[in-house]
């Protein structure tokens, strides 16, 4: 890569966290630049949270994002994306936002991981994505953009972290052998009332397939997944948005609820 185009990754880098910092919006990478690459967008994503990191934040996971159907249709496009998880974006359920923290929120429930062991590799099976789950649990992902509106393509979503601001976390369980993530169905409520519901399997057929595309993503950038580190495998449903004062509330038939309070 040419020191222009290092250039222009650096700045963007730095143009999207300011944006966060200061909740001034941007105009999305693409509309200067058509075409962006998905792997500059990539670069550009991973200059970004370095500069997290030599702040003090720590890689604490990754997620995959764009796996159903429902969110691809919202956002345009037929392929997921990846983003990278920091200790300061997670919370415990039952944890309240403030609204004026975030600029233009909206909400997901998800099936997520806590891994056992790392899982690195151009072909991983799901037999071997299984064996690395040590917990699986429900999580609510508040998506936020640093651009302008939400009309934004795949590589603006990834260049700005695959558009994630906070991951409300439910309490972890052992991942049983009976266990269909497949079939498992989410509610998910807004003040007590169901809004949308979704199943397992519309995150690429089964969720643990997501944790399959994660390390084979990583792996083209000489990374993987780690013990320890949490992954979300994508929303169930199309994102809802996130209104103040209000109480969002995942449930599902297996595994513990997980809420959020809006302040």
């Amino acid at each position: 890569m040419d020191d222009q185009e290092d250039r222009w990754i650096a700045a963007s880098a730095s143009a999207l966290l300011a944006a966060e910092y200061e909740q001034v919006p941007i105009e999305a990478l693409t509309a200067r630049r058509p075409g962006l690459p998905l792997a500059t967008a990539y670069r550009v994503q991973k200059a970004a949270v370095a500069r997290r990191i030599a702040g003090g934040a720590r890689v604490v996971g990754h997620k995959a994002g764009v796996t159903c159907k429902a969110m691809q249709e919202q956002m345009g496009v037929d392929e997921p994306d990846s983003g990278v998880l920091l200790d300061d974006m997670v919370l415990p359920t039952g944890s309240a936002v403030a609204r004026s923290a975030l600029m233009q929120p909206r909400v997901e429930a998800e099936i997520a991981f806590r891994l056992g062991c790392d899982l690195a590799g151009p072909n991983v099976s799901e037999d071997e994505a299984r064996a690395t789950v040590k917990e699986v649990f429900l999580a609510l992902e508040v998506i936020d953009t640093r651009f302008t509106s939400w009309q934004i393509t795949v590589a603006d979503s990834i260049a700005d972290n695959a558009s994630c601001a906070r991951v409300v976390t439910g309490s972890m369980v052992p991942l049983s052998v009976e266990t269909d993530l497949a079939t498992e169905a989410l509610v998910v409520s807004v003040d007590g009332t169901a809004v949308v519901t979704g199943a397992g399997r519309a995150v690429l057929g089964d969720p643990l397939r997501a944790l399959v595309w994660l390390a084979g993503r990583l792996h083209r950038c000489g990374d993987g997944l780690r013990a320890g580190q949490l992954v979300l495998a994508g929303a169930v449903h199309a994102s809802l948005p996130l209104e103040a004062r209000s109480t969002v509330r995942a449930r599902s038939p297996h595994l513990p609820p997980v809420e959020l309070h809006v302040r």
